[in-house]
């Protein structure tokens, strides 16, 4: 989809009659997920409801200095809410087991994203595909629920906008979305401290998982590609299946307009994550494979071995390019 469903009025009220509230975000969640999860929550608490954040797993380690994240459940049992909200997820599968109790007992579900692929699943839809975030969405209904936002409010987020713009740097930044971000940081949401967390520190664990990722690094005809094995995880220290940021890493290099990395899953699947440059979109691919995303950044958990999805998913990607990949874009084109 490409246009907006803003069902404001829907939205603000189902919220002003609910006590009860469950709020999830998708499998493996990232800033954005987690920063409009927190963020959200400690809003309506203020306002005195009874709102269960919840996503399978809980919140990754690294996001756990966020105000409210000891307070968010990685499984809920079941029970009855007025409503649920689901946060940053393009369709009923993203929000995993929790996001499945939550569809069959709540009375009422909000789905509240910015991804262009997202299904419209809900009864009521906050989906704004040009938002930069779904921490945009989440702010704009502050804004129009005339609600003060605390620092805590604001520092959630602020992470949502720096994690998912990687800090304000994709296509998708707007007018908007530094305005955003101004009246948060006016609010107290420390802006340097956020990026340093979430943009530049890393782990020693992730360097280790580099040093065997690295080694599988392949580049052709565009598009550059890496593996993380079931066993570099091993080797790293790490249990859950990540990449320490290295799509991130491969997507910088001048001469790849696209970039995939695989990850093994303990189950055998592979976790895809893909990037492209600005002019190119991974979206609609990913949504193919059955994963979604942005244009710029999505990804899909399809079936293994890893030799067999890199198959699969690399020619794909060189396809789509269409040997459009020839030279490194300017401003303005």
């Amino acid at each position: 989809m490409s246009d907006a469903r803003l069902d404001w009025e829907a939205a603000c009220s189902a919220v002003d009659r609910a006590r009860s509230i469950l709020i999830v975000t998708h499998i493996s969640p990232d800033g954005d997920a987690i920063g409009s999860l927190l963020g959200l929550t400690l809003a309506l608490r203020e306002r005195g409801k009874q709102v269960t954040p919840a996503v399978d797993g809980g919140v990754p380690e690294h996001l756990r200095f966020l105000p409210g994240a000891d307070a968010v459940q990685p499984k809920v049992s079941q029970s009855r809410w007025d409503v649920m909200i689901a946060l940053d997820a393009s369709d009923e599968a993203r929000i995993g087991d929790v996001g499945a109790v939550g569809l069959a007992q709540a009375s009422l579900v909000i789905n509240l994203d910015h991804h262009p692929t997202n299904t419209l699943f809900g009864a009521v839809h906050l989906v704004d595909p040009q938002a930069a975030a779904a921490a945009e969405i989440v702010y704009a209904w502050l804004e129009r629920l005339d609600w003060a936002i605390p620092q805590t409010v604001a520092t959630a987020l602020l992470t949502g906008l720096v994690t998912d713009t990687i800090g304000f740097r994709t296509s998708n930044v707007t007018p908007r979305t530094l305005a955003v971000a101004q009246r948060l940081m006016e609010a107290g949401a420390p802006l340097h401290e956020l990026m340093v967390r979430t943009l530049v520190s890393k782990p020693y664990s992730a360097i280790e998982l580099w040093k065997h990722a690295l080694a599988t690094v392949q580049f052709s005809d565009g598009v550059i590609s890496g593996v993380v094995s079931q066993e570099a995880l091993k080797q790293a220290g790490l249990k859950d299946a990540t990449d320490g940021g290295l799509v991130g890493l491969l997507s910088s290099v001048a001469e790849a307009c696209m970039a995939a990395v695989f990850k093994e899953l303990a189950d055998g699947r592979v976790e895809v994550s893909l990037r492209c440059k600005p002019g190119f979109d991974v979206s609609q691919l990913a949504l193919e494979l059955g994963g979604g995303g942005h244009a710029q950044a999505a990804g899909a958990t399809i079936d293994g071995p890893l030799a067999d999805a890199q198959a699969r998913v690399i020619p794909r990607l060189i396809a789509h390019l269409n040997g459009r990949c020839q030279h490194v874009r300017t401003v303005g084109e």
